[in-house]
């Protein structure tokens, strides 16, 4: 009961905080970025999503304005200057100003290094890495006119380096090594800067995975079902906002490879390299 209680009240404490705040999320159209666009709406945040797939944003705002009518998308590829600079636009031209920006759109891959194209890893660098840059570069002065945050939908790939992730976990690093920099940069002004890491998440993104060819993989090497839900992620974000969290790490086993990497290299080298090899189709059987 006293849980209940707990729950209803910060609830009720994250709806009044984002209420009619400004926030752009990027990969809206499924996944954590959908989560995230239900978690915000249903708290009357003013929700922009940007996708490549315009039919789908539109039936999700078509829904979604039943209950909340500040819903906007805009068709969105990251890895196109000039659609980043229009998204940033087109919110300031609906809603008058951003205060979150969460960058959510990514891709992954598996392969082994030796055996991927190079266009795969430049792809995944596009995405994940340059599509943050160029969305960040439009929307940090105005994040900044607000005392706004600035978001990075990382990976625990992001930390350590997955064998049969090469392009994932070199884009994840570049991602969260610009983040802090421009965290370092704006001490003085109030900006807010997160980067979170869930764990092994139920989406589409390892079904859309690259192979080594650049092929989507089309199906999961793991049991979607026991995965992290997206709505957890989605949670944990608007509560990292609100309490202006610098780094989440939302699963146990991240923390602990996190904590031990430095301690235990070898160990944890040996440790990422079984669990990955622990996948059906493995490159590393």
């Amino acid at each position: 009961m006293i849980d209940n209680y707990v729950n209803l009240g910060q609830q009720l404490n994250e709806n009044i905080f984002m209420k009619d705040k400004v926030v752009i999320i990027t990969g809206a159209s499924s996944g954590i970025g959908l989560a995230c666009v239900k978690e915000f709406s249903s708290r009357q945040a003013k929700v922009v999503m940007a996708s490549r797939n315009i039919v789908k944003l539109h039936e999700i705002e078509k829904e979604l304005k039943k209950v909340n009518k500040n819903i906007l998308s805009v068709k969105t590829d990251v890895t196109e200057v000039e659609d980043c600079h229009h998204l940033v636009d087109e919110t300031l031209r609906v809603f008058g100003a951003i205060d979150i920006l969460i960058n959510n759109a990514g891709i992954s891959m598996r392969a082994s290094f030796d055996s991927v194209q190079l266009d795969v890893l430049k792809k995944l660098m596009d995405v994940n890495f340059w599509g943050t840059v160029y969305c960040t570069k439009f929307a940090l002065p105005h994040l900044i006119k607000n005392g706004g945050s600035l978001i990075g939908v990382s990976s625990i790939a992001g930390f350590k380096g997955l064998p049969g992730r090469t392009g994932y976990s070199a884009s994840k690093f570049a991602m969260q090594g610009f983040l802090e920099t421009i965290r370092i940069e704006n001490l003085r002004n109030g900006l807010h800067v997160m980067v979170v890491a869930p764990g092994f998440t139920s989406s589409n993104i390892r079904k859309a995975a690259l192979d080594a060819n650049g092929s989507n993989q089309n199906e999961s090497p793991r049991d979607e079902e026991k995965l992290m839900a997206p709505e957890t992620v989605a949670r944990a974000i608007i509560r990292g906002i609100r309490f202006r969290r610098r780094n989440m790490i939302l699963s146990w086993e991240g923390k602990i490879l996190v904590l031990f990497q430095r301690m235990l290299p070898k160990t944890i080298d040996w440790l990422a390299y079984r669990e990955m090899a622990r996948e059906p189709n493995s490159p590393f059987k």
